[in-house]
């Protein structure tokens, strides 16, 4: 490998060059990824300390949230950390490791919102037989398919990008390390790699918002026969999804479903799919999801109770004694 390139490490040129620009950026990143953290834990712990983990669509979602939080901590600690110093440095190893763990996670992620799609049109359109069909069994394999179809995909995206020579030029127009700013620095011709990329990414990302797309149109068409009172409740289930599927999709398909070039405008849509809908999957599926805000409430509620009665006890046996 060491034929191949002569540099050590890369320099991101990041999202601005004006300094109170990057100030302001790095309280809101730093706001929006201890957000996230916050969020995601507190759904992780809610489901877990609920009957609802055995529910399918909140057995994706804790698998969502774990997502999530890999997924932007591959990309938001380094940003945050970039906009502090004025030269924003990466090796090549970490340069490398981000590519995978960014197409890894986050196709992952991918997988997990088809599955919870898949869900509600069970739940709405299959009622009678969604206990059969979403069974914890079945429940397992789509999510032990998720890590091997992502595998399957991240691992080729990762050996394409270690295999370009870098000869010179080292700055990547971008916040993060990805396989198109890369393409850009590299000393051959990457026609050939740049369709490869559209091919896996690209087609990744267009095939499983088209399945989302009919999944969901088949979830419209069978609410004609349900009354107004059940047409709302399916509708607000479904709404926080089609909320999350939109915020991350639409940003993805325009980054890699296009001609292997770059753009200024990728880094602001960058920002969607990477740090903006991931931090609000929580407020998502829990603001408008009113089961979830019952288990939240009544798991939290019930922790801070018994809190509050074991420091009473202890105030009364000190008091006593």
């Amino acid at each position: 490998m060491e034929n191949q390139r002569n540099i050590s490490e890369f320099i991101l040129l990041g999202l601005s060059y004006d300094p109170n620009i990057q100030l302001f950026c790095f309280a809101l990143f730093l706001f929006c990824y201890v957000a996230l953290l916050v969020g995601n834990l507190l759904i992780l712990v809610s489901i877990q300390c609920s009957s609802l983990f055995h529910q399918p669509m909140c057995y994706f979602l804790s698998h969502l949230s774990s997502m999530d939080i890999c997924y932007n901590s591959s990309v938001t600690p380094k940003l945050i950390g970039d906009l502090l110093v004025e030269t924003k440095s990466i090796s090549y190893g970490n340069c490398m490791l981000q590519v995978f763990t960014m197409h890894f996670f986050g196709n992952i992620e991918v997988f997990i919102l088809t599955a919870m799609a898949f869900d509600r049109y069970v739940a709405i359109c299959k009622p009678l037989h969604y206990l059969i069909i979403m069974n914890r069994t079945r429940c397992n394999l789509i999510v032990l398919a998720a890590w091997a179809g992502r595998a399957v995909h991240s691992f080729p995206q990762l050996s394409m990008t270690i295999r370009l020579p870098f000869c010179g030029a080292n700055e990547i127009d971008h916040y993060f390390c990805d396989i198109f700013p890369l393409l850009k620095v590299a000393c051959t011709d990457t026609y050939i790699t740049g369709v490869l990329v559209v091919a896996n990414s690209g087609m990744v990302a267009l095939v499983t918002f088209v399945v989302l797309f009919v999944s969901y149109a088949l979830i419209l068409f069978t609410l004609r026969n349900h009354s107004a009172e059940g047409r709302r409740k399916a509708l607000s289930t479904c709404g926080s999804h089609i909320t999350v599927v939109v915020l991350f999709f639409g940003p993805s398909i325009f980054a890699y479903l296009r001609t292997p070039t770059t753009f200024p405008e990728d880094k602001v849509f960058a920002l969607f799919y990477t740090i903006i809908a991931p931090m609000f999957n929580p407020l998502i599926y829990t603001l408008r999801n009113t089961e979830m805000k019952n288990v939240m409430r009544k798991v939290w509620c019930q922790a801070y109770f018994q809190r509050g009665l074991t420091v009473n006890v202890k105030k009364l046996n000190n008091f006593t004694k």
